[in-house]
């Protein structure tokens, strides 16, 4: 490096070439869009979706970003990524009704998240009993924004496995 070249600009870093990534949020078995057993996301009303049946009760931020949404209730958190991309994890099919009983959250609203980062947990015995399917769906909100949002994952899936592939405009 010569004497002159720390005075010029650095230049920006490249956006990604690539499509964007959202990872896997909990480790467990993938559902399609279709069979997910609520129609509002069965039908993709909210964007495009799709759900992990967990093994385990925890769920774990699927890209970087900032919590946007967080419910008393604890039962969803909305994220917005640091690529544009907006996502609403909802943990189960009405556990709302639960208001909170058997979630605890490990982020509040405004908070930075990095991939990877475990957001709540869930206990998936108390969700059993409430008698509520303890699917975790994630939604591509703002799926409209984007050219297409493809599903990357089928079977079982760890938390950040590849869940969706979503290419720009």
């Amino acid at each position: 490096m010569g004497f002159f070249d720390m005075f010029k600009k650095k230049s920006e870093p490249a956006a990604p070439a690539g499509p964007l990534v959202v990872a896997a949020d909990a480790r467990g078995t993938v559902v399609r869009m279709e069979d997910i057993p609520d129609e509002v996301f069965a039908q993709g009303i909210l964007g495009p979706c799709c759900g992990i049946d967990p093994e385990v009760g925890e769920v774990f931020a699927p890209l970087d970003g900032e919590i946007t949404q967080a419910p008393d209730t604890l039962h969803a958190l909305g994220i917005l990524g640091d690529n544009g991309v907006e996502v609403l994890i909802h943990v189960g099919v009405d556990t709302v009704e639960m208001k909170g009983e058997g979630f605890a959250s490990s982020v509040k609203l405004g908070d930075k998240v990095r991939k990877g980062q475990k957001l709540l947990t869930m206990d998936l015995e108390k969700i059993k009993a409430a008698g509520h399917p303890a699917v975790v769906i994630t939604v591509i909100t703002n799926g409209d924004d984007f050219a297409s949002t493809e599903l990357a994952a089928s079977g079982t899936v760890e938390p950040g496995a590849d869940l969706f592939r979503i290419s720009k405009n």
